[in-house]
């Protein structure tokens, strides 16, 4: 996976244990795919200030996923889930006696699967 998308993805799970600034500039560079210079201007700072800050809230972020592991243990979960709703979806047309449950099935896992 592209290294910019891993480091949003953990911004969404550690993203509160930055501080506020760190956390602004990799919304900025991360969400909203701004340059290092783009957001040296928004912020006040010169370029290299950012991309420091970006290094030391990357690594940060990486320490406490290898750390706490929630962004691969999410991951894992969806990809379960993922295959219980496909298993799901292949059994309720065989049986309609079971069609309404699996469907209340498959509807509950959509909504776990949004929750995250």
């Amino acid at each position: 996976m592209n290294r910019k998308i891993t480091i949003s993805m953990l911004l969404d799970f550690y993203g509160q244990l930055l501080s506020a600034k760190q956390l602004e500039i990799m919304n900025y560079y991360c969400n909203e795919d701004l340059s290092l210079s783009e957001i040296a201007e928004i912020i006040g700072i010169t370029r290299q200030g950012v991309y420091d800050i970006v290094k030391r809230s990357e690594l940060f972020l990486e320490e406490l996923e290898n750390k706490l592991g929630l962004y691969h243990k999410w991951q894992n979960i969806q990809s379960e889930l993922d295959i219980v709703q496909t298993t799901l979806r292949h059994i309720c047309p065989e049986n309609a006696a079971m069609h309404n449950n699996c469907t209340k099935v498959i509807e509950i896992i959509e909504n776990i699967k949004n929750q995250f």
